[in-house]
């Protein structure tokens, strides 16, 4: 077992010595942006962020393997739970006013970078927009309803119409005696 431990670590210090730029120094480093919820209240800066089961939040760290934390007032999704955990260790983030942390411990000539990049794609997404020309939003909820399994694409026989007579399949009700 140790051996192919050693093994793994020096293949891993040669991809890594193969990529000719790393030093191999990785460092740990944290920014914060701050979500504007003084500046519009009613706007549900969390959901937007989180998206469907948290998987829009997820891209994010994929994409830019940073990890991405919603902290302070209102991060936690009952509002009784968050006030029974305020002042306890841990939760002191709950005192401050809603923001996100975000960290990435990298190889230190890219850590800037993908900071940045996370830091530009979740400003992008704390920019409220009229839900009528949100784009984002549509396809979170079209992901949703894929996972619930309650999408019906456009042009299918239920989009647009509700009607009674139609199960999903186009196809009529069998009529019942009354």
């Amino acid at each position: 077992m140790q051996i192919s431990g050693l093994m793994q670590s020096s293949s891993a210090q040669n991809w890594l010595s193969s990529q000719g730029s790393s030093s191999g120094l990785i460092v740990k480093r944290t920014i914060r942006v701050d979500i504007p919820v003084e500046k519009y209240p009613n706007f549900n800066f969390v959901g937007r962020l989180l998206g469907p089961r948290g998987n829009s939040l997820k891209r994010v760290e994929a994409s830019t393997e940073c990890r991405v934390l919603i902290r302070g007032r209102g991060s936690i999704k009952d509002p009784a739970r968050e006030e029974m955990m305020r002042g306890k260790p841990g939760y002191e983030h709950l005192n401050e006013p809603l923001h996100i942390l975000v960290e990435a411990e990298l190889p230190v000539e890219i850590v800037d970078a993908r900071l940045m990049q996370a830091r530009e794609i979740l400003e992008d997404l704390l920019k409220p927009v009229d839900e009528s020309h949100d784009f984002y939003k549509k396809q979170q909820l079209r992901e949703l309803a894929l996972l619930n399994g309650t999408l019906r694409e456009e042009g299918s026989p239920m989009s647009g119409s509700v009607s009674p007579f139609h199960n999903s399949l186009g196809m009529k009700r069998a009529k019942t005696r009354g």
